[in-house]
């Protein structure tokens, strides 16, 4: 199953165990985020709704893109100016898309409603 995601302005497609470089986003390694905004999802040539869907993943790592030179003259006035800038990234794991996100909270949600039960008795 595949996504279209849009984050940072961009859009991305992701599958699941992709890995993508988005604009920074909050959070540190090993953090869980959930991207909402899904603009296409689908399988093969089926494209499925979108509405609820969310696609959850991971952040790997947070890092800093190639250094961009900025380099300002104008002629004849001595005038000279030169700036790098490194954009800040995100490196994302995607987890899951949808459907099979929610099936893994039902799971846990039933494992964990079986525990306290037992406990009581």
């Amino acid at each position: 199953m595949f996504a279209v995601v849009r984050t940072g302005g961009k859009q991305y497609r992701v599958a699941a165990g992709d890995k993508i470089v988005v604009e920074k986003l909050a959070g540190e390694a090993g953090d869980k985020v959930t991207l909402d905004d899904v603009l296409l999802a689908g399988e093969g040539s089926d494209l499925k709704d979108t509405k609820g869907l969310t696609v959850a993943a991971e952040i790997v790592a947070q890092a800093k893109g190639e250094k961009v030179i900025v380099f300002k003259k104008r002629r004849r006035h001595n005038y000279r100016r030169r700036n790098g800038h490194r954009q800040n990234h995100t490196i994302l794991k995607i987890v899951a898309i949808g459907a099979e996100e929610k099936k893994a909270k039902k799971a846990a949600a039933k494992t964990e409603d079986a525990a306290p039960a037992a406990a009581e008795a």
